[in-house]
């Protein structure tokens, strides 16, 4: 029997070059950068003193109550208001579902420490008088809470079925998309909204990764040519922002409500290397696991794959560790597949970036172009991939590949599909 087919029918997004779709994907598919110096804190102190940035992000351009727009931590702005456009794209208004049917997957890797920070400051005054616990405001609770994204969107939408929320760090919002499925597949929910949101530029979360060296360092003047996947001069991933959301929906039933359908959803798998906190080894075989499981799940031969999305993170140790993955699962098509880091344009927003990629990959087989690898000057002779150095290009993508590695070890993959209403998965896995 087939599996249920799962359409991606809206998209949303809040991203440090563009804070709706549109404008992301007119700046993503040129590689226009949203890399900046930081200037909402004194960095002097710090090594790093750049990151992927949203401008120009208010809440009051959103149907955001006044209550969410004041009591809310940053990251849980931008997950409603990206889950506003993608609800909005996907034509659907109250009254349109069943909200016993309706659910929620959304993740994050480190949810209101900005709004936990800014409070403790507030609590002592500035950090040179004991915290006064009386004047906290009643909002810390619920801002401490991962789960204050998933629960303020159920709020407004409605959606009484399964809200879930995924802490696995910057695999999370990967995970949280492949949860989404399986759950359109196991008949749980009709539609769900899912994704991540991530606002980690403050300067308790920037020194985190800046003290462990995980930060360039060296391009503090030009931020733009600071995120180098596979480059040989590449020295560490950019912090960044952002959010994207996606309205996942069981194909039969957006079918019946003429819903657009911009991409399929066909296969998950996840791993972890149990081997470091922060290091991997450069064999790529616990990635190239994930991404096994994620074909098997799809019923894919890996030579049906068109495209990589990668995790390309620009670290030293991800980026063979990546290309070693891909070469084990692709096998001898692999150098002739593109394979394209998108953090070289928008940086790392850590369980974020998985979904603000994702969103761009369901634009990229929309529109059959692929947005280019940016700063790729000097390839490291150990990534010896096509990472599409050379600008955007027209390319045919009927299959591609989204994979996320993260601290701790894990590794996650997510198969999706051109839409084609006259084929079954059964059928694409007999002609594979």
């Amino acid at each position: 029997m087939d599996k249920k087919r799962v359409a991606v029918t809206g998209l949303g997004v809040i991203a440090p070059n563009g804070t709706n779709v549109d404008e992301f994907w007119k700046n993503m598919r040129v590689g226009k950068s949203g890399i900046a110096r930081i200037e909402t804190f004194d960095v002097d102190a710090f090594q790093s003193r750049i990151a992927g940035i949203v401008q120009d992000f208010s809440p009051d351009d959103y149907d955001i109550d006044d209550d969410q727009k004041h009591g809310l931590d940053r990251f849980a702005l931008f997950a409603l208001a990206a889950a506003e456009e993608a609800m909005r794209n996907a034509g659907l208004r109250e009254g349109d579902y069943d909200p016993d049917r309706l659910a929620v997957s959304i993740a994050t890797a480190i949810a209101g420490t900005k709004y936990m920070e800014e409070e403790f400051l507030r609590l002592t005054q500035g950090g040179s008088a004991p915290l006064d616990a009386a004047l906290a405001s009643p909002d810390l609770l619920p801002n401490t809470c991962f789960h204050i994204a998933s629960s303020e969107i159920a709020r407004k939408y409605g959606a009484r079925g399964p809200v879930h929320t995924l802490a696995t760090g910057c695999t999370a919002g990967l995970d949280a998309v492949g949860e989404a499925m399986e759950m359109i597949r196991a008949g749980e929910a009709d539609i769900v909204i899912a994704g991540a949101a991530e606002a980690p530029l403050t300067p308790i979360a920037l020194g985190a990764f800046d003290i462990i060296g995980a930060l360039p360092d060296d391009r503090n003047h030009r931020p733009d040519t600071a995120s180098r996947p596979y480059d040989v001069s590449r020295s560490g991933f950019v912090l960044a922002e952002g959010c994207g959301i996606l309205v996942l929906e069981d194909l039969d039933h957006a079918r019946r409500r003429g819903a657009p359908i911009l991409a399929e959803l066909r296969g998950f798998g996840s791993t972890c290397n149990a081997y470091h906190m922060t290091d991997l080894q450069p064999e790529g075989i616990d990635l190239h696991r994930a991404m096994v499981l994620a074909l098997a799940d799809a019923g894919l031969d890996p030579g049906r794959i068109d495209y990589v999305n990668a995790h390309g993170s620009s670290t030293p140790q991800n980026d063979v560790n990546e290309t070693n993955a891909v070469k084990r699962t692709l096998g001898a098509r692999a150098h002739e597949i593109p394979v394209c880091s998108l953090k070289s344009i928008v940086g790392h927003a850590l369980a974020g970036a998985n979904t603000v990629e994702l969103v761009s990959l369901v634009q990229t087989i929309l529109h059959q172009e692929t947005p280019p690898t940016a700063n790729l000057v000097t390839p490291d002779p150990a990534c010896d991939l096509d990472y599409v150095a050379d600008g955007p290009r027209k390319t045919r993508i009927d299959f591609a590949m989204k994979d996320a590695s993260g601290f701790s070890g894990i590794h996650s993959a997510l198969i999706v599909a051109r839409y084609d209403p006259t084929a079954s998965h059964s059928e694409e896995a007999r002609l594979a």
